[in-house]
């Protein structure tokens, strides 16, 4: 997964994204908005942003100093595992207090608390895994 949160990677997710009912029609009913930055651990900037309005994914880019919303890091082997295999809320929350993922931006407490974004969130992970 070289090629993973490039701009063409991107635009594929965009487009896995909103063709999740389950993520974008979720998303959508509580108004969701967000620039959500995705990239690696240690480096600087995200690699790629998507963005979010009203739970549909509007644009998937590389970052360019866009305003994020969220900024989630991990490093290429997790990317790659959980997008093969999801977590469930419990792996999700022992990748959090193991830091392997990292919020840079964003609060995962309060997000993981709303089962309203927290369920998407999840499912946001099992969409990456239909990105070719």
């Amino acid at each position: 997964m070289a090629d993973m949160f490039s701009e063409d990677w991107m635009k594929k997710f965009k487009d896995a994204w909103n063709a999740e009912k389950d993520l974008k029609d979720a998303l959508q009913k509580i108004g969701f908005n967000s620039a959500i930055g995705y990239g690696f651990d240690g480096e600087d900037d995200p690699r790629g942003v998507l963005i979010v309005e009203n739970g549909e994914a509007t644009d998937g880019a590389a970052y360019n100093g866009q305003t994020l919303s969220w900024d989630l890091r991990a490093t290429p082997a997790d990317w790659e595992k959980w997008s093969k295999k999801p977590p469930g809320m419990m792996g999700l929350g022992m990748a959090y207090t193991s830091r392997k993922l990292k919020f840079k931006v964003g609060d995962y407490a309060a997000m993981i608390k709303d089962p309203r974004m927290a369920g998407p969130f999840i499912k946001s992970f099992a969409v990456m895994g239909r990105v070719s």
